[in-house]
């Protein structure tokens, strides 16, 4: 049935760890479910594998077998790190059974994958989606398995677990000669039509005799002649393990099909098989099974679907049932005293009895409460007894929250008066049948059943393995095990039992990463960006809310989680804005023509902000919810504020009105009735006319009659951008024409301006085209030639190019688009230039030298879209004149920068996406090869310049050029003896493979010429840092990593700091610079470095800890703060998040990665000994002068842009 699909095959094996490397066949966008409440681990089907998943957990939950295939190690087995060489030998399936097992066991998801499993079998994505027989499967992969054991201490395992033996024996009757045969069996397959059970079929096939007699004799050897005879079949020796496959698919020879036994075939949960063994002196014990196992198949016999019930020996699942939802009134009536029902201790207490160890995340503690009583916590206790965690705390005799109250667990040594009652009722309250008796082993303790569909998991009790005994969906194959079997007392509810050591490090280490993935994809789907604007920044102005002084400052972004509630977001706003005084509200605000409008106000503090409907990227106006800068804001869409074109007849000196029209924009609120618009503007009462677009473009104007001069701008239609025009009553001269059409004098431009920049003479150097958006770009050449009056030569070698509002000449434009398709606007200035236009088959491209382009400096070639990378660089250098090929070409980004360089040369311009109009950039120096990185390094001095460090600047030169040292200012208000300035030498550069590690690229950078002026006996010595706005960024920790991992990209550069000693910094490591604080001073002592271990969490009392150890200071006297070099600011680190305000008396957890700290490698921290220094302030003289210096700049920012202003009005 299978064929070869269990052939080892060494080449499709992944050699990763969890997670890495592998050739997955469907990406996955989340990281996989964290286990359910059952804490036990399905496995994911594959498209028809429900088969396999079904056999392998019961491998899986055979803890004899588990830990017989756990006890051979690499030395046995080979490790996949060897599968490539040639000499080794990797017996790759025990070996991906062994992870497959240490993943169910351990690995925090909901279902493990088999595709690793799987590969290694030979399978094609074929085979995984179809179909097979379990019973062929159990022995086509038992036989593999000896296969691949073969040589290893683990070759008998198989065999010593499974294996039996059968004697078929034949009596002669004559001289009572026996004649007997011996097989084995790895399962025994019994008949399911016309028996009623498994003890009946094993009557027939190992008591009853059959008899040869009559015309069927047997002939004896002995005898030597036909006799009457008996045969009959016994057990001769029975495995530990026995495996019963049930015959449940026969053929009907009258109607030529196959079809499936469903009739009732019942099945022991306990076996006596002495009667079918044969006798012997062994202990009656010994013939004792118990079904620990049962295979069901629901379906027909040409298709159908697998799952296990299976028996959880070891305890390692979470078995509990649960009453149902519908019935909480009557558990609850079932109780003893009704009081204690009321009384939320027992509750929690009765909850958290039957945790692992008593420990409980509290979300999780809320959840099981409200399945459990039918209500939930706020429902049921809120009112009297608070907040679920205020309560844990109020009861800290009982209960014990984590430092950051993520999880709470009982009291091993608390006192509670009602314990024999509490007892009673908690039985009740939880349908558990989890056995009190002392041993493991005992057969009077209630078994474990689970059933096991693929990925998901459920317990059952005993008794639900009956309703298998016949039907559609109905047992399959049973699997016993020996009542005597014991397992030792320290495997129970212990999954890292018998576990290699290398399998408990890869699992621990998965599901570090899982956590981190979780959480990044939690961050990522609940997450959400708010801007916030301040309300003292703004002032209302021409019918909206505006900026005092600009967006950027009066705006902060912030990232929110919208599970938390709005007095979670209102309390954390509290503490980010440390200057509000009063109440706060927030309100819904949009960003509409006319500027800021704020819509609906945000109530209800106990609302998540989902509930809220708070979206995405949404505006949230931080104000009092009364006025800004004294004036009363209106809010609502009803008086949301529009912005309308006004036309109406220019007035002069005198108070006539002149022919010319005037048009400018007014706001006006949009509950605002019409006639105010009068009033607003100060003009005499007139006729409103006000505008509707037609197909055809063109505009139809419509009086407003007098009646609806009471009616609001939206109740007329109007919107932002409506036209209205005002006409004075006392005129008869109308400016629109009778038919109703708009007035010529109120058309909007339908022209285009063309400048002659053909180098040849002409009467007129620019003109005016009219046009449409519909007209040809070529109608518009051939217009403005004649216009020119130049000669009718230039129609075959010109084109038409847009000017920007610099001056600078864009891509030429084709003569076959229409203006709207060249997205011209009306009014815009084309230029008339000589030479054809591209085609649409070729790319117009400006290319400059270096990196420093100067406005104007470009270049201009016309290429086919087909020409290679190669070819372009050749014709630039050609037009250009350069000599060489140590060039290569990089495309200018949107900030006008050198981004990265074209890579691939023999690629095509289209290939690359490289479109009309697009800057590349010739810059000098060849691209390394393939696979290797250009590495710039840099020489990093963090505290100051040594004398080594000045003597080497003497001899050079006084003035390092620009080229060799930066010298970065944004940390120019550093404290103390922090320099003033980040010096970086630059040593030069080094091309290394991508797969080269860290320390490979610190010995290559030993090498360079200047290097050997500075001390450093070997890379351990040298601490490596990513160069980010020319200073010091993202710190790179192991040595041992490859390059390739870090995702440096290609334009990377590395500075190198030297070290005192080695070191070796974990992944949760963080290296922080810290500054004793000088007592009775505004100083600091020199910077000195401090790791701090992570793994406990971001918390500023875990930080405060980590340095008054270091520093040997009382933690309770120790004071710390992060400085903000470009702000000049020391900010205390504290437990800011449990501030109680106002709004919500609600504790926050904290995390010094988030906001306002964004703690990362290399911050400065400084630290005060309250014992000798007790005042608050952190800050330095050096700060004093930055933030005057700030102050000053911005003042003159500010004068300089009122200024401004002045001469433009």
């Amino acid at each position: 049935m299978f064929g070869d699909l269990f052939e080892e095959d060494y080449s499709s094996v992944s050699n990763n760890q969890y997670g890495k490397g592998k050739k997955l066949k469907t990406k996955a966008l989340e990281p996989p479910a964290p286990r359910e409440f059952t804490n036990l681990c399905g496995i994911r089907n594959q498209g028809g594998t429900c088969y396999l998943n079904s056999l392998l957990q019961t491998l899986h939950f055979t803890p004899e077998f588990r830990e017989a295939l756990f006890s051979l190690g690499p030395e046995e087995l080979g490790s996949f790190e060897d599968k490539d060489k040639p000499d080794a030998k990797v017996r790759i399936i025990p070996l991906q059974l062994q992870r497959l097992f240490a993943q169910l066991l351990l690995l925090d998801q909901e279902a493990a994958s088999t595709t690793d499993l799987t590969d290694s079998f030979g399978w094609t994505s074929n085979e995984e989606m179809r179909q097979h027989d379990v019973q062929e499967l159990n022995r086509i992969l038992f036989s593999a398995l000896e296969t691949s054991l073969v040589g290893t201490s683990g070759h008998d395992l198989i065999s010593r677990l499974y294996h039996g033996t059968i004697v078929n024996q034949i009596v002669c009757k004559e001289c009572n000669n026996v004649s007997e045969k011996q097989e084995d069996f790895l399962d025994l397959t019994v008949a399911v039509k016309n028996v009623s059970g498994l003890e009946d079929a094993l009557w027939n096939m190992y008591v009853e005799e059959e008899f040869f007699d009559y015309d069927n004799l047997y002939h004896c050897g002995t005898c030597d002649r036909l006799v009457k005879a008996a045969k009959s079949a016994k057990l001769r020796k029975l495995p530990p393990f026995l495996t019963i496959s049930l015959l449940r698919f026969n053929f009907d020879f009258v109607k030529c099909e196959r079809y499936k036994e469903t009739s009732c075939y019942t099945f022991p949960l306990r076996i006596n098989l002495k009667p079918f063994c044969e006798q012997s002196e062994v202990d009656d014990l010994e013939y004792i099974y118990d079904l620990f196992s049962v295979i069901i198949h629901k379906g027909g016999c040409y298709g159908g679907h697998y799952h296990v019930y299976i028996k959880d020996v070891d305890h390692l699942g979470n078995w509990q049932f649960q009453e149902e939802k519908s019935k909480p009134d009557v558990n609850l009536k079932n109780l003893q005293n009704e009081e204690e029902i009321d009384d939320p201790l027992v509750i929690l207490r009765a909850i958290l009895l039957q945790e692992e160890n008593n420990l409980i995340p509290v979300d999780q503690l809320g959840q099981k409460l409200l399945k459990k009583i039918g209500l939930s916590w706020n429902k049921k206790y809120r009112k009297q007894h608070g907040p679920l965690r205020k309560f844990l705390q109020l009861h800290s005799q009982i209960f014990l929250l984590s430092s950051d109250e993520s999880t709470v667990s009982l009291l091993k040594n608390h006192s509670f008066q009602a314990e024999p009652d509490f007892q009673r009722n908690d039985q009740k309250i939880f349908k558990t049948c989890t056995s009190e008796a002392p041993g493991l082993n005992d057969s009077t303790c209630c078994p474990h059943w689970f059933d096991i569909n693929d990925s998901k998991v459920q317990p059952i009790k005993e008794e639900d393995i009956k309703q298998q005994f016949q039907g559609k969906e109905s047992a399959y194959m049973l699997f016993y095990r020996k009542s005597q079997l014991q397992r030792p007392p320290e495997a129970r509810a212990n999954p890292r039992y018998m576990v290699p050591c290398h399998l408990l490090n890869e699992m621990d280490a998965a599901n570090i990463e899982l956590q981190t993935k979780r959480a990044e994809c939690d961050s990522a789907n609940n997450d959400f960006e708010l801007h916030l604007h301040l309300g003292p920044q703004y002032h209302f102005f021409n019918g909206a809310l505006h900026p005092v002084v600009s967006q950027t400052e009066s705006m902060w972004d912030l990232i929110f989680d919208k599970r938390k509630t709005l007095g979670d977001l209102r309390q954390s706003i509290f503490q980010l804005l440390e200057f509000w005084e009063g109440d706060m509200v927030l309100s819904v605000a949009k960003l509409v023509p006319a500027g800021l409008h704020l819509y609906q106000t945000l109530d209800g503090d106990e609302l998540t902000l989902c509930e809220t409907e708070i979206a995405d990227g949404e505006d949230i106006f931080v104000w009092n919810g009364v006025e800004v800068g004294g004036i009363q804001i209106q809010t609502g869409i009803d008086c949301e504020p529009l912005v309308l074109n006004v036309l109406h007849l220019e007035t002069s000196r005198q108070g006539e009105n002149c022919q010319q029209i005037v048009e400018a924009p007014h706001v006006f609120p949009s509950n605002a009735e019409v006639g105010t618009l009068f009033t607003a503007l100060a003009m005499p009462v007139g006729v409103l006319l006000t505008s509707s677009a037609e197909s055809a473009g063109e505009e139809r104007w419509a009086a407003v009659p007098k009646e609806d001069m009471k009616k609001t701008f939206r109740e007329l239609g109007l919107r932002n951008g409506s036209s209205i025009l005002i006409q004075d009553s006392k005129n008869d001269n109308s400016l629109l024409p009778k038919q109703g059409k708009q007035s010529p004098s109120v058309n909007e431009m339908d022209w285009l301006q063309v400048k002659n920049l053909c180098q040849l003479e002409s009467e007129e150097k620019q003109v005016k085209i009219s046009a449409t958006v519909n007209t040809v770009v070529l109608d518009i050449r051939i217009k403005a030639i004649k216009e020119f009056k130049l000669m009718k030569e230039l129609a075959e070698n010109s084109c038409l190019r847009p000017i920007d509002r610099n001056g600078k000449l864009l891509c030429p434009v084709p003569d076959s688009y229409t203006l709207k398709e060249a997205e011209l606007k009306m009014g815009s200035s084309l230029g008339l230039c000589l030479g054809k236009a591209p085609t649409s088959s070729q790319l117009f491209l400006f290319f400059a030298m270096g990196s420093n382009v100067q406005p104007g400096t470009e270049m201009e070639i016309i290429v086919e879209e087909t020409t290679s990378v190669r070819d372009c660089l050749k014709i630039m250098l050609e037009k250009s004149g350069l000599p060489g090929d140590t060039w290569h070409l990089r495309k200018m980004d949107w900030c006008f920068e050198a981004g990265e360089p074209l890579y691939e040369e023999d690629a095509t311009l289209k290939e690359l996406m490289i479109c009309s109009g697009d800057t590349l950039l010739v810059i000098e120096g060849k691209l390394p090869p393939p696979g290797f990185l250009k590495v710039h390094i840099w020489w990093y001095q963090p505290r100051g310049p040594s004398e080594h460090w000045k003597s080497h600047q003497d001899r050079t030169n006084c003035m390092p050029s620009q080229d060799r040292v930066w010298r970065a200012a944004s940390t120019q208000g550093a404290p103390g003896n922090v320099p003033v300035e980040v010096s970086l030498l630059y040593l030069g550069d080094v091309e290394i493979s991508e797969d080269a590690s860290l320390v490979d690229l610190k010995s290559q950078a030993m090498t360079l010429p200047l290097f050997p002026e500075f001390a450093a006996p070997s890379p351990a010595f040298l601490r490596a840092w990513m160069v980010e706005n020319r200073r010091p960024g993202r710190l790179l920790r192991s040595d041992r990593q490859p390059l390739k991992e870090y995702k440096l990209g290609r334009r990377n550069e590395i500075c190198l700091e030297p070290l005192r000693k080695e070191e070796n910094l974990g992944p949760q490591d963080m290296l922080l610079r810290t500054q004793m604080r000088i007592p009775g001073t505004r100083a600091y002592v020199p910077a000195m470095d401090l790791v701090w271990d992570t793994a406990r969490g971001w918390t500023a009392g875990s930080l405060r800890q980590r340095v008054a150890d270091f520093y040997s200071l009382p933690v309770e006297k120790t004071e710390i703060a992060k400085y903000f070099p470009e702000k000049f600011e020391w900010l205390p680190i504290s437990s800011w998040n449990q501030q109680i305000t106002k709004r919500k008396k609600k504790k926050k957890q904290d995390n010094l990665q988030g906001a306002p700290y964004y703690l990362k490698d290399g911050d400065t921290i400084g630290i005060k000994n309250l014992l000798v220094d007790d005042d608050d302030d952190f800050s330095t003289i050096r700060d004093d002068a930055g933030k005057e210096k700030q102050k000053q700049l911005a003042l003159g920012k500010k004068k300089s842009t009122a200024a401004a202003l002045m001469i433009y009005t």
